[in-house]
């Protein structure tokens, strides 16, 4: 199970109290790291050896409507084939740009996995869940 962001938090927290607009992105980043925290501060992305994030549209085709405040994943996600090592990698967040930008959600994986040449990461459907209690 994932965790919302304390900056995705403050966005919700602020639409629906206040009614200051949060538009959610029209494309989603699906990234790997040694370490997300709960300020959305990324440690260990990798770089280089054919990694990049995942673009995702963020539509209900790839995320269908929640269900028991729980969103998942509707169809596979991933990465390119690695050309070289990308470390081990803990978690997987879900940021609103390829590259910095803002995290949104993220998710310390049940098994750390090291990534080395010609590793393909991949989160099957329904791998990525995200919940709001």
């Amino acid at each position: 199970m994932g965790a919302f962001t304390n900056y995705l938090e403050n966005k919700i927290l602020d639409h629906l109290l206040g009614r200051t607009t949060y538009t959610a992105p029209a494309t989603l980043y699906v990234g790997l790291a040694q370490s997300v925290s709960d300020d959305g501060t990324v440690t260990g992305e990798p770089s280089g050896n054919g990694y990049q994030r995942v673009a995702v549209a963020n539509n209900t085709t790839n995320f269908p409507n929640a269900s028991n405040g729980q969103k998942s994943n509707a169809n596979s996600i991933t990465f390119p084939q690695a050309t070289g090592n990308w470390g081990t990698i803990n978690y997987v967040f879900i940021a609103d740009a390829a590259t910095g930008g803002n995290v949104l959600f993220y998710a310390q994986l049940t098994t750390s996995k090291a990534i080395g040449e010609g590793d393909t990461v991949s989160f099957p459907s329904g791998g990525l869940t995200f919940t709001l209690d």
